[in-house]
């Protein structure tokens, strides 16, 4: 995996969640936006200062964040 450059972790921007370029558009946001079925054009028209490599980072952050760890599953 590259350097993730673009996603960042500040106790005082956003209460220490991961952010994009320490601005207060957290990483779970983004995944959420996709999730639901926004596309990185959708997004970034909601959210101009977001480019692709943002968006494409934030899901790579997602997966390796989901994958360092297993979690019980409640069901």
């Amino acid at each position: 995996m590259h350097k993730l450059d673009r996603v960042t972790v500040n106790p005082k921007v956003f209460q220490g969640q991961p952010c994009i370029r320490n601005m207060r558009i957290p990483v779970s946001l983004i995944v959420k936006l996709v999730s639901i079925g926004k596309t990185p054009e959708d997004i970034i028209s909601d959210y101009p200062e977001l480019n692709k490599e943002d968006i494409k980072q934030s899901l790579e952050f997602a997966a390796w964040m989901t994958s360092e760890k297993t979690l019980p599953l409640i069901g």
